[in-house]
């Protein structure tokens, strides 16, 4: 059964909601797409200062579904 996936972006201050998705006859087709997705924001991202940390949540026309989520966290070391 062919379903459509949406991949919502959420940041630090903002959702950005898929209003197009993807079809894929599997979940596991959608989470692939989900890691994809997540791994080009990361390297749209890692250049900034200030990283937000963001999550792609994906969800069809029945409900979210799960979500994959990128966290920046850096240790602060004394110099």
């Amino acid at each position: 059964m062919i379903n459509r996936y949406f991949f919502d972006i959420r940041d630090d201050r903002e959702l950005y909601p898929d209003e197009d998705g993807i079809e894929f006859s599997t979940q596991r087709e959608a989470e692939i797409e989900a890691a994809h997705t997540l791994a080009g924001l990361a390297r749209d991202l890692a250049g900034q200062e200030d990283r937000p940390d963001v999550a792609v949540e994906v969800r069809t026309e029945a409900g979210r579904l799960f979500q994959a989520a990128l966290i920046f966290e850096a240790n602060k070391c004394k110099q």
